[in-house]
Parts: structure tokens; sequence; C-alpha cells
């Protein structure tokens, strides 16, 4: 079998040199150190960090809207208010309705 289900071998096993690794020199022209950025540019913000994302926050007031000045979109309103007292399945036809009168009413507007 092979590595990694490889059967040790009998016998010593080896050790590591005395002192441990060690690197070789560095390549000739570097400088002791390794490699350090220089300054910022001029104008740049020390310790700039971005800004956090802005939080949602509720209205203070809401409010149902029940006229719009438009009659029709206004009868849409009360039809939808009075869906609400209806049987899930019929307000199902009272919603369709009321987009099918949506859509008709901003097809006239747009012209």
């Amino acid at each position: 079998m092979s590595y990694p289900h490889s059967v040790p071998q009998p016998g010593p096993r080896p050790v590591p040199t005395p002192g441990g690794f060690r690197p070789g020199p560095p390549p000739s022209g570097a400088q002791p150190g390794g490699f350090r950025p220089g300054p910022p540019p001029a104008g740049a913000q020390a310790g700039f960090r971005p800004e956090a994302p802005p939080v949602y926050r509720e209205p203070v007031e809401r409010r149902i809207v029940e006229e719009t000045g438009h009659p029709a979109v206004d009868a849409v309103l009360r039809s939808l208010a009075n869906a609400a007292q209806l049987a899930p399945a019929e307000q199902i036809a009272a919603y369709e309705a009321a987009h099918q009168v949506l859509q008709e009413t901003l097809s006239g507007i747009e012209g």
C-alpha cells in the first residue's frame, strides 16, 4: 500500500538534524528584514474604516391609505378592505379582480 496507509517499517526512525531547520541565505540584493511598506500616501486617513450600512427604521406613523383621489383606485381599496371579511377562496377572486382593475387603470393613465 501507499501513503497514508503504508505499514511502518521496522527499525529506527530518522531524526531531524541537530539545530533544526535553517533557511538558506537571502537572495542577493535583498535587505535584511524583508519587505517593509512605505508611509501611506499624502491625504490618506490613518485607521480609515468604512461606514456601517444604514439601519432600517420603521416610520414613526404607519397608516393605511384609504383615499387616493382617483375614483377607480379608491373603489379597489374599498373592495380590498371588504375582501378581508370573505372566506379565503372568495378572497382570491376579489384580489384578482382588484389586480385587473388596477392594471386597466394604470394602462389608461400611461395612455
